[in-house]
């Protein structure tokens, strides 16, 4: 397909917002969770990705939807603590009790003027955990999410941090860009214990996803989101080292990390049998799924 015929027959971003009654921060969310399907833009002279697009096909399919723009809009509405308590008629505080326990799994956050956290979850999710587990919507919380508490346990930076690279390995299929994703939560000497080879190094920062709120003007932001994008657990930040190290045996057998002097990279032990992205995604899921309780 020549560049005309895709641009043609697809849509920039905003432009595909506009068509769905989304606002830009709605579209954007919609696209990170599958809601939008998108297509790759076409890669310029120099050999890089153009910007993803909205195929009108896409568009058309949502559009023909017998719920639509409402239904499209619902999913993609967040919600922070009051109004998330108030759509399953529970207080405040216990709300962010089992949202600190890991019932709840943020999908954005925010600063307010006081430069605290906002936490926004997704109201379908809200909704749904409220019909699974209306035991834990009234009464006294279980001993063992009191004791969680009571220790200062607090699951929504990392619920959020699992959630972000479920949806960033979702969102490529190259095995570079997968091992980017996880190195991004690591720091950068968890990260070079890991890859020895600077070489590989500068093409995972080079392949580095941009951070929420990277293009904001609030230091304090920055910084906040900076901190929250690390993981800082000792059992994730082992868990994340493995599925680093994992990510790079499939990245190295579909190709080497380009070098500035062209050359091959150095021979290392054979790679284990690459199974792909869906593979390694399946893992690390797997291993949120029964590690962290979410709603």
């Amino acid at each position: 397909m020549t560049v005309t015929d895709t641009t043609a027959r697809t849509v920039a971003f905003a432009r595909a917002a506009q068509e769905l009654a989304l606002e830009r921060s709605e579209f954007d969310l919609a696209v990170q969770l599958g809601h939008v399907r998108t297509v790759p833009g076409t890669t310029g002279s120099d050999g890089a990705a153009g910007r993803p697009r909205v195929a009108r096909a896409e568009l058309d399919r949502l559009r023909a939807a017998p719920d639509f723009p409402d239904g499209l809009r619902d999913r993609v509405r967040t919600v922070g603590t009051a109004e998330a308590a108030r759509l399953v008629s529970i207080t405040t505080d216990r709300f962010t009790r089992l949202a600190r326990t890991g019932h709840f799994t943020p999908v954005r956050f925010y600063l307010n003027r006081y430069r605290a956290v906002v936490w926004l979850y997704l109201a379908g999710e809200v909704r749904e955990f409220a019909e699974r587990h209306p035991q834990l919507l009234t009464g006294r919380l279980p001993g063992a999410l009191r004791a969680k508490l009571d220790a200062g346990d607090d699951a929504r930076p990392r619920n959020w941090r699992a959630r972000r690279l479920g949806l960033l390995l979702r969102g490529t299929d190259d095995p570079w860009s997968g091992a980017a994703a996880i190195a991004s939560l690591l720091d950068p000497l968890q990260v070079a214990e890991v890859v020895d080879d600077p070489y590989e190094r500068a093409h995972l920062d080079r392949l580095r996803p941009e951070p929420p709120h990277a293009r904001s003007e609030s230091a304090s932001l920055r910084e906040t989101t900076e901190r929250l994008l690390r993981a800082d657990e000792p059992d994730e930040i082992l868990w994340h080292r493995l599925g680093l190290a994992l990510a790079l045996d499939e990245a190295r057998a579909l190709r080497p990390a380009p070098r500035p002097d062209g050359g091959v990279a150095r021979s290392r032990p054979p790679a284990r049998p690459a199974r792909g992205r869906a593979g390694l995604l399946g893992r690390l899921l797997l291993r949120r799924r029964t590690s962290v309780r979410t709603g």
